[in-house]
């Protein structure tokens, strides 16, 4: 399938039938996510992988009782950073040593210059930049849901603060940003899974200069 294809296939699937996503489908969605790039490779979120029925039932009563929520086979949330810290920033500098098995002057002084910025700034400012990159991974499990054969929704409906209590997020220095329910649509009950794409025409969207 060619990537173009994927984006014009793909939407918002809003009903799913229960079915059970194979494994390594999910893995290979899960390998997109963890390959993204992220500003300054430092992948500033973590993913939940929800597949208990009661605990999806108690996410489904918190996100506006959306049915893809407990329909889904796999339900996916994406947490970022509440703050960027020294310690998580030395870490992913450290891991990148560590794998390349040297040191380079230059990307230790960017460390340092991130050490003597990011830790500095406000907490919701970090936690607001760390959210962006959330989505930008979002879309690298999109995508590859829809390459897998697979249906999801992108869902930001939902009470984060609920959601951020219910699976402790908080007290591990993480604030939901998204959720994603993976699974097969139920095309007798998605009133959009026959509705043609709507997008804008490429001249309303795209300036050159």
């Amino acid at each position: 399938m060619e990537f173009l294809d994927i984006l014009k296939t793909r939407y918002a699937t809003k009903a799913m039938n229960g079915n059970t996503v194979p494994e390594e489908k999910i893995a290979n969605i899960l390998e997109a996510v963890r390959l993204a790039p992220t500003s300054s490779g430092l992948q500033p979120f973590e993913v939940y992988v929800v597949t208990n029925p009661e605990l999806k039932a108690k996410i489904k009563a918190i996100a506006w009782n959306q049915s893809t929520v407990t329909d889904c086979s796999h339900l996916l949330v994406f947490a970022a950073w509440d703050h960027y810290t020294a310690d998580r920033i030395n870490h992913m500098f450290d891991l990148t040593n560590e794998v390349r098995g040297f040191k380079n002057e230059g990307w230790e002084n960017y460390r340092q210059m991130l050490l003597d910025g990011y830790p500095n700034r406000d907490p919701d400012k970090n936690f607001e930049h760390a959210a962006r990159q959330t989505y930008i991974a979002f879309m690298a499990a999109i995508t590859q849901a829809t390459y897998e054969g697979l249906d999801s929704t992108p869902m930001e409906g939902f009470d984060p603060n609920a959601l951020d209590e219910l699976l402790g997020l908080r007290q591990k220095g993480l604030r939901s940003t998204l959720l994603l329910p993976i699974g097969y649509k139920d095309e007798d009950n998605d009133w959009l899974a026959k509705l043609v794409k709507v997008r804008k025409p490429m001249d309303q969207l795209v300036t050159t200069l």
